[in-house]
Order: structure tokens, then sequence, then C-alpha cells
């Protein structure tokens, strides 16, 4: 550590409470990495974890006045990067601001801290008979700061859209420490530039959120569900664009390929078709009897497109064992070996011309990928699984990673749908935006944080 570093670390902790900074690399070792584990992150300067907006503003200035770059950071779950330590930095971990402030059941809002989990805004306004749709499948150990980071979305998308769409103000702490709010409590307000939206999706790069008031909507009273199998990708593909055009929008849209769908059947016995190429489930939360009829249309949908089977339930519990089967891909793939996630998006209607290219590039690179995701949105996951016992295994995987991502741009797609484009994504940026597109981001990074402190190697 040289001289200056110490400066630093003496001065950090001394604007902030005793046991806020670590400096030991023992210790901060654990705040290095994200769920990005193919990508070797840098060592901190030290760790700040601070547990107020005071606190945070008071670390960014001592910061900034020595010039040392700031990692935010939440509860670690990022997937593109966007949360690994950078070498000579300082990790700022919001993981103590975790209280639920207020939640107003008259306007349907929740504020919250950053390191509140996503699923505890769930359940608080669950009590209360209001619902808060943004549901990334990491619901039980993500962040709402990384939701808002990322513009996390999750399996309700296709109803109820992204994290940006629920985010309704935000406080935010500059690169130079001012602290500012934006966005209104009214359900209308035009007043000045969309601020909030501006942050919402930043990953970091412009400011750090250390309070968000969400929106909340009134509870579903229930759900009904339906299962669909699929000889042919092909067939599953006809079956989502046909139900693109219904009247209905379902709450939920997901897909799982061949592949997927026995590694979740291996795991959990649950009596998945193994011969199955694709398996669609879909949800309706829309009030009975309408919710009964969109689910009984989609399934005559499914039939025509050449489901092999088909099968409706309104009881949550069979419901949710579905859902579940959903939810635990990650977990499963993670006890297989290394998964490499990517994340990427296109328009529904090129959902099997995606399909096909993520097998043929498979193929070419005799790549192991298991595809999933988020059907009535065009969002995809395709996971590059690394085995153990395959030492020049990860050397194609990433090969493949980047062909996916340059044939979803070939396809109209975009690079990302919800993960963000952290570190691993930036190269394709330039090719999905344009060149003067991007500039101009980097202008508005510029003006924000002149220094390029805040998360720095990322995108911007």
């Amino acid at each position: 550590m040289t001289r200056d570093d110490a400066a630093f670390l003496d001065e950090l902790a001394a604007a902030l409470p005793g046991g806020s900074v670590l400096s030991d690399p023992d210790v901060t070792d654990r705040y290095r990495f994200d769920r990005t584990t193919w990508v070797t992150p840098g060592r901190p300067t030290g760790v700040a974890l601070p547990s107020s907006t005071a606190e945070v503003a008071a670390a960014v200035k001592v910061a900034a006045a020595h010039g040392v770059p700031i990692v935010p950071r939440g509860a670690g779950s990022s997937l593109c990067g966007g949360s690994q330590a950078v070498d000579g930095a300082l990790t700022l971990s919001l993981e103590r601001l975790d209280r639920i402030v207020d939640l107003d059941p008259v306007d349907q809002l929740i504020t919250v801290e950053p390191g509140v989990l996503n699923a505890d805004v769930s359940a608080a306004a669950w009590d209360d008979e209001l619902f808060y749709p943004p549901d990334p499948a990491s619901k039980d150990f993500c962040s709402i700061g990384g939701n808002v980071a990322t513009n996390a979305g999750g399996l309700c998308c296709v109803k109820y859209g992204v994290t940006r769409d629920w985010v309704q103000r935000l406080e935010v702490v500059l690169a130079d420490g001012t602290v500012i709010e934006t966005g209104h409590d009214t359900i209308k307000g035009v007043a000045g530039l969309d601020l909030t939206g501006l942050f919402v999706g930043s990953e970091g790069t412009l400011g750090i959120v250390t309070r968000a008031t969400l929106r909340l909507r009134r509870r579903p009273e229930g759900t009904a569900t339906a299962v669909a199998v699929f000889p042919t990708l092909a067939a599953a593909g006809r079956a989502v664009a046909d139900l693109a055009t219904s009247a209905a929008t379902p709450s939920l849209l997901e897909i799982m390929d061949h592949p997927t769908i026995n590694a979740v059947e291996d795991a959990t016995r649950m009596g998945l078709d193994r011969d199955a190429a694709a398996l669609l489930l879909l949800s309706s939360d829309s009030p009975e009897p309408l919710r009964g009829r969109e689910v009984a249309d989609a399934a005559q949908r499914c039939e025509s497109a050449g489901a092999t089977e088909v099968a409706a339930t309104d009881d949550a519990e069979a419901a949710d064992a579905l859902l579940q089967a959903r939810r635990m891909v990650g977990p499963v793939l993670e006890q297989l070996g290394e998964p490499i996630w990517d994340d990427v998006c296109v328009p529904r209607s090129r959902i099997p011309d995606l399909l096909g290219r993520i097998g043929e590039i498979a193929a070419a690179h005799h790549a192991q990928v298991f595809t999933f995701g988020h059907a009535g949105d065009g969002n995809m996951h395709p996971v590059l699984l690394v085995r153990r016992d395959d030492p020049d295994g990860r050397e194609r995987a990433l090969a493949a990673f980047d062909r996916i991502v340059e044939a979803t741009l070939d396809l109209g797609g975009t690079i990302t749908g919800e993960h963000g484009v952290g570190s691993i994504k930036a190269p394709f940026l330039e090719r999905e935006v344009g060149s003067a597109n991007l500039a101009l981001q980097r202008r508005i990074k510029h003006t924000l944080d002149p220094d390029g402190l805040l998360n720095p190697g990322r995108w911007l």
C-alpha cells in the first residue's frame, strides 16, 4: 500500500463510524467477486460500509478528493461483471442501507434503501394487499439498488415491464458527494428532464442510488397457469408468435429448451417431459372469469401451433411448483459446472431464429448451451456450461458467447435485456447503438462524473 493509499484510508475511516472501513485483504477479498465467475476481478484499495446517505456522501467526497475510483456494490448478484472490484478502487458496499423506510397503501408507494432485497419488498407489499411486479429469478438474493442500477427485469415483464417502469423517485449521491432527489410523489409530473429514468439502468456510472421510491399496484386475486410441451423449437416459436397477437396479455410466458428441461428434471424429478424440444410456461393473473378464459385461449393456441401436451391449473401450489422449476434453472446449472450467463433479447418473431442460431453456434464450438428465458418479451438466457473436467471448455464457451451476441444483433436484437452491459458486453455496445449515440452517452457521463471515478471500466 502506498503512502497516498494509507492517507486516503485514514481520512475515510475518520469520516465514517468505526468499523465502516475495511482494508485487510483477507477481509476485503469477499467483496471482489460477483456472479460473473469467469471474469477475474481486481483488488480494491479498501471497502467502505456506510449506513446512511450522509455516510455515502462523506465517503464519496473523500474518494473524490484523493482521486480514488469508486465501485458501488449491492448484493453482488451481477451477471455482467458490473459490481466486481477494480484494482486500486474503493468498493462502496450498500449492504447496510437495508431499511424499508415507508409504505403508503393509499398512493401505493414504497420507499426503500438500496440494500433491501427484492423479495423483501414483494413480501412487504403483499402483506398490505399490494404487489411489486419486477421479479428477477434471483429475487431472493438480489437487492433493489442492483435492480435499479441494471434496470432489472424478471418473469413478469411481459405484462408489467421492467424496473424503470416502477421507479417513482430516487435519491442519488453524485460523483462529488452532492445529494440530489429525482422524480415526484404524484402520479403525473413532467417538470424538467426525466433524471429518474436516466439513473435507472446506468449501472452506477452516473451516481449512487441511496433511496428509491417504487410504485406498487393492487395484488392479483389469483392466477391460472398452463404448461405446454412442444416437439420442435419451431412449433414453440409459432405458439409465442400467435400468443403475441392475442388480445390477452399473460402475466408470465417462459420458455425452456431440451437441455434445460432435462437438467431441471435430473434435479427435481417432477415429471417434466424429457423428450420435449421446448416447454412453454404461461400464467394469467387477470380477475376471474377473465383469467380462466385467457389461459384456455392460450392453451388452444399452443395446441394449434403443435404442442403435444397442454395442462392448465388454477391451483396455487401446482402453479408455484412449475414456477419453482423455472427459477431453479440457475442453481441447477451452478451444480453442474461453471455457467457463463448470457442475456440477449430479440423481437418475439425472431425467437425461433435465435434458438436455431444458438444451436448452430454451440455445435460449431463444441459448447454445451442451456437456453431458457422470457419468451413473452423475447429475452433469452443462453447459458454456456463449462464442465469442471473440461480444461479447454471455458475458451470454447467464451468464443460461443461472443458469436451468440453477434447473432442477436444480426437478428435485430439487443445485447442485454435485463442483466446490463457491465464489463462483458462493452465491446458490443457501439455496434448496437452507433458511434454518435455512444459519444453522446459518454458526454453525459463526463458531465456528471468529469473525473471518471464512478464504476470505472464498465460500458461508459
